[in-house]
């Protein structure tokens, strides 16, 4: 097992050297502003059996998840995701994809999740065209880790240790949670993100396992490469070390922040037709000499969808600020009900187009979606929820730049795979007009079920009405007429003459 833990400040928060206090495999020191990061690299022996036999079906597994509260970045942690959680799957045999273990782990980690099997509830990406994309897609919004820091507690923690415990209750506060495994490395990497607020200095090392802390704040060294971010601060291997090191070094990122912000909202009324509209404060690009695009990552559960055919005219996307739609999951079935459906919904790659002004000024894009008919509820009203996109802008890089391993590289997030592997994201960040919350909220009129008796009743009425006018209607002719009609009996007497 190998631990890294990082706490990323700004300058202003710097800890001096000094103040650091290094024993056998302990460090501690005064409390600090900063973001935190916890990395554990596990060999695939280091597993609960039941993990081991599932992971040993799987060729590819990343579970990613972002909090649905709007928080800053720091450091290298800049990329964003749609909140919620997203899980990328890629079976060693396709048959493995008809198997519910998967979802029955997820469910037993994460809590109350709408899966039954990837085949059923993935949707599956087109690797054909992305080879270093995974096979399937899953999402759904998830608020809370609280189901997953209970399952660390009791399954990863032995009882007697409380730092473990401590660690995986702390699993309830952090703003992104990674975990990776492919078939290759045989290993899992487990990475959790913990806000820039203040963090108790205070870790400690097991004899077997390697535990490696830093405390960085960034810094600019010579010859720094516009895709590259430098740092500088202190680092410190427990058990190996007696003082920290100093170090000054560059890595490079495919995720930065561009510096600016979006809204998100719904226009009213909304109807079952929503228009999602983004509110840009800017439509620079962060690279002015580089090629550059602007895109919204959406993850829409089934309950919503955007249709295709509607965003393949070109003066219709014009009018919306829009200049295509790049990439949608697909099937998507527009004529479905969402209580028929059991696939977790679509994911959505649509190009904004920022407006020619000679001035930088805010401006608006808007995305129509449509709403699904949903399941009947009592008093005729329902909610569902669906998460803000992820907006970035898609830099080309220059030819000849290459992107090695870094210690904080974050990939497989969904719409990475949909572009170039020499593409620079620069997120925008998200920020609510009033509150942090980022997910949407819609109140659906459905059918309520408390009316549904008289709807039932009246229908059969209805029914057995028509019916018996239909008899009555039948017999009234039989009754005048009697079997046949008279012109077909007198053609016959004729005949007969």
């Amino acid at each position: 097992m190998r631990h890294r833990v990082t706490f990323f400040h700004r300058n202003e928060h710097g800890i001096e050297p000094s103040a650091l206090q290094i024993r056998h495999h302990s460090i501690s020191g005064p409390d600090l502003t900063a973001v935190r990061e916890h990395r554990v690299t596990l060999a695939l022996d280091e597993l609960p059996a039941e993990l081991q036999e599932l992971l040993h079906e799987i060729h590819e597994l990343h579970i990613r998840w972002s909090v649905p509260q709007a928080h800053g970045t720091l450091g290298p942690w800049n990329s964003r995701l749609p909140p919620g959680l997203h899980t990328f799957y890629t079976p060693r045999e396709a048959s493995a994809a008809e198997s519910p273990r998967l979802c029955a782990q997820l469910r037993a980690v994460f809590g109350d999740l709408d899966c039954a099997s990837p085949a059923e509830s993935f949707t599956r990406l087109p690797i054909d065209r992305f080879s270093h994309s995974t096979a399937f897609q899953y999402f759904q919004p998830l608020d809370s880790l609280a189901n997953l820091s209970t399952y660390a507690g009791q399954y990863a923690c032995v009882p007697s240790d409380s730092d473990c415990k401590r660690w995986a209750q702390g699993l309830e506060n952090t703003v992104s949670l990674d975990f990776s495994y492919d078939a290759i490395s045989h290993a899992v990497k487990l990475t959790a993100v913990w806000p820039e607020e203040e963090q108790r200095f205070s870790i400690d090392s097991h004899p077997d396992h390697r535990t490696e802390v830093g405390i960085l704040t960034p810094d600019s060294p010579p010859s720094l490469d516009p895709h590259e971010l430098g740092v500088t601060g202190l680092l410190t291997v427990l058990g190996e070390d007696t003082k920290p090191a100093s170090v000054l070094f560059a890595f490079p990122s495919r995720h930065m922040n561009a510096a600016s912000s979006f809204s998100s909202s719904l226009l009213q009324p909304s109807g079952l037709h929503p228009t999602l509209q983004l509110r840009l404060d800017s439509s620079k690009p962060p690279l002015p000499d580089s090629s550059c695009s602007l895109h919204a990552y959406m993850t829409l559960p089934r309950t919503l969808f955007v249709d295709k055919y509607q965003l393949g005219d070109d003066l219709f996307l014009a009018s919306k600020n829009l200049t295509a739609l790049r990439y949608i999951s697909q099937p998507v079935d527009l004529e479905a009900p969402s209580y028929a459906m059991k696939l977790w919904g679509s994911s959505v790659l649509v190009e904004l187009q920022p407006p020619h002004a000679q001035v930088d000024a805010p401006w608006t894009a808007e995305i129509p979606l449509h709403l699904r008919y949903l399941s009947p509820a009592e008093g005729g009203y329902t909610t569902m929820n669906f998460p803000w996109p992820a907006v970035f802008w898609a830099c080309n890089s220059e030819e000849g730049t290459k992107f090695p391993n870094s210690p904080f590289d974050r990939a497989n997030l969904g719409y990475d795979g949909l572009f170039g592997p020499r593409t620079l994201f620069w997120h925008v960040n998200p920020q609510p007009e009033e509150g942090s919350d980022l997910n949407h909220r819609i109140q659906v009129p459905v059918l309520d079920t408390n009316k549904t008796q008289w709807v039932s009743t009246g229908t059969a009425a209805v029914v057995l009405l028509g019916f018996a006018y239909v008899v009555f209607k039948l017999a009234s002719v039989y009754w005048r007429t009697g079997y046949g009609s008279p012109r077909q009996a007198t053609g016959a007497e004729k005949k007969k003459q």
